[in-house]
């Protein structure tokens, strides 16, 4: 009889059995208690920062156009979500887009099959998590990251925009820091479609009749989300906001060689 050992990505590392830590990177980051050694280990610790960020941007700088993808790693093979999930991601792969997910099983693991049997470039960021999970086996690219914040930053940097499929609290997570990065135009022509409108109308309700109600957000901002249940229609929405774009960069362009040419003059 096999015996399955434990086991836990961390960075770029595998470990197994008694290697696997009680402990991951981030709880290490965070945890504040105990003795002051973390006045001599943390300034150490940026040091591995800097070059998890070195190793993502390494690894993901010839990327093609790529879309993210988020949804639960719960989702079952058998449903409608990880149906749906393929389409997106072969809607994506055939429109031109890599498409990027965390890599795991569930949404994640449907967006990259769709992808990837579509031809297109299949992409996982991965992250050292206290229970055990794989990079699903769809995923062409892969980069396992230590730090959430660093991972969240690779998301935003490489993609068009994201779409968000039913999930949890990670789903949500990554949802509203999307949408908060939007609202404050740290990043600019950037959609985020969900898909699943059975799924998020009570969310986007709540957002009308509780948030804005209360001045918490303003009405326009409910209109920072799209929402969808058909693929090909998401595709549209990123293709159009990434349409507006390159729009917006050549006419900055265009004013900045009129400046030149009059500044030469």
């Amino acid at each position: 009889m096999t015996t399955i050992r434990r086991e836990r990505r961390q960075g770029p590392s595998v470990l197994r059995g008694s290697m696997v830590t009680d402990s991951t990177y981030d709880q290490r980051l965070l945890d504040r208690r105990g003795p002051t050694d973390w006045l001599h280990m943390d300034p150490w610790r940026v040091l591995r920062i800097q070059s998890e960020f070195v190793e993502g941007f390494g690894a993901l700088a010839e990327l093609p156009p790529a879309v993210t993808v988020f949804g639960s790693a719960r989702t079952g093979r058998d449903s409608k979500e990880y149906e749906m999930g393929v389409r997106l991601g072969r809607a994506l792969a055939e429109a031109g887009f890599a498409v990027i997910t965390g890599g795991g099983p569930g949404v994640m693991e449907a967006a990259n099959k769709g992808a990837l049997e579509s031809g297109g470039v299949s992409v996982g960021l991965g992250i050292e998590l206290p229970h055990e999970q794989h990079m699903n086996e769809y995923v062409d690219l892969g980069v396992e990251f230590r730090y959430f914040f660093v991972r969240k930053t690779m998301f935003v940097k490489y993609s068009s925009g994201f779409v968000t499929l039913p999930g949890g609290f990670g789903t949500l997570d990554e949802l509203f820091e999307a949408l908060t990065l939007v609202q404050t135009r740290k990043v600019t022509s950037f959609p985020v479609v969900l898909m699943g409108t059975e799924f998020w109308a009570p969310l986007i309700d709540w957002i009308r009749t509780t948030l804005v109600t209360a001045g918490k957000v303003s009405p326009h901002d409910v209109d920072l989300i799209q929402i969808t249940d058909d693929p090909d229609a998401a595709v549209d929405i990123i293709l159009a906001a990434d349409r507006q774009q390159q729009a917006g960069t050549a006419r900055r362009e265009e004013v900045a060689a009129r400046h030149t040419v009059g500044d030469a003059q």
